[in-house]
């Protein structure tokens, strides 16, 4: 303990020395959209990152620092100027409030926790960030992305099961989301449903129906762009979803998709209303973490569905359809 204690105090110091010893900004900076931050801004935001960011995200924000060794997710590489949570059209560029909504809300599931600063101590902090990949922000010509809007929510409490039953049929055959993410419907129903939208049942499943799938993304670890990320796209009743909690925020999140991930942006593709009652199943499927009795119930009603198409009994399991999570 008192070896941890001491590793700790000594890297409190050192990150304080090199806070108190690194030289400002001399001159401010243009970013994209000829946005002018002002060096006085920059050298704030870098005294703020020194202090609470470069432990992890590392002094040159390349996510090598100190505390970046078996951090699962890695902490982000800033130097590539790629970023997954932005709520705004086709993948650009975050705007500021983005940045500050991840900052100050964290991101669940992830050494990303939430930081207690004011708007414009993150501010700060946004603009000397987008330092690390000039490549990327600094011009005048292009732009940040267009904000994300979705109609209001069409169902609200008052036809949240309608909206479940309705997002289901879109989570499963209209957007097919078990394409990457799991199913959560039985073979029977997942033909019933199909049957509904497309006017024909379904005979032919696949083996990793009930598994999230391995993806690649395009970020790359600090120490290799050959070594890209790899990730499993949630179980909802397992995982977390990181940058998201409640029906709203998981409707802007299907909206917007992730960046540089496999994970589409969905608005324009399918309906708002969809959207919305995707959202809300989505949100039910994550009432199940933890609760691990009443998310094996549900499980195993899956698997018993299973069975009884099968005529299996329900001791001669056959076929294995229960998560691995």
């Amino acid at each position: 303990m008192k070896s941890c204690y001491t590793l700790l105090l000594l890297l409190s110091s050192t990150l304080i020395f090199v806070s108190c010893n690194e030289s400002g900004f001399k001159t401010g900076r243009t970013f994209i959209g000829g946005k002018k931050i002002s060096a006085a801004t920059l050298s704030k935001g870098k005294q703020i990152y020194l202090e609470y960011c470069s432990a992890c995200h590392g002094l040159n924000g390349d996510g090598n620092g100190p505390a970046a060794k078996g951090s699962v997710p890695p902490p982000r590489n800033f130097t590539q100027g790629l970023y997954k949570f932005g709520l705004v059209q086709d993948g650009a560029l975050p705007t500021d409030e983005d940045f500050i909504r991840i900052i100050q809300g964290g991101l669940k599931g992830t050494a990303m926790l939430k930081w207690d600063i004011s708007h414009d101590q993150a501010f700060a902090v946004v603009q000397y960030i987008k330092t690390f990949a000039p490549q990327v922000w600094e011009g005048e010509d292009s732009e940040v992305g267009t904000p994300i809007e979705l109609s209001n929510d069409p169902y609200t409490l008052a036809r949240k099961e309608a909206a479940i039953e309705k997002g289901k049929e879109v989570f499963h055959i209209t957007a097919s989301c078990q394409t990457c993410h799991r199913a959560y419907v039985s073979h029977n129903e997942l033909s019933n449903l199909n049957k509904k939208v497309n006017g024909e049942g379904m005979d032919d499943f696949s083996d990793d129906l009930y598994q999230s799938k391995l993806q690649t993304s395009e970020y790359y670890f600090y120490d290799s762009k050959e070594r890209v990320a790899q990730y499993i796209p949630p179980d909802f009743t397992w995982h977390d979803i990181r940058s998201a909690s409640t029906v709203k925020d998981i409707a802007y999140r299907v909206a917007a998709g992730v960046a540089g991930t496999g994970m589409p942006a969905w608005k324009g593709t399918i309906t708002d209303d969809e959207i919305w009652a995707v959202a809300y199943y989505v949100k039910s499927l994550t009432e199940l973490k933890g609760n691990l009795k009443a998310r094996a119930a549900f499980l195993e009603r899956i698997e018993e569905g299973n069975r009884t198409a099968k005529g299996l009994s329900k001791e001669n399991k056959g076929i294995k359809v229960g998560s691995s999570n």
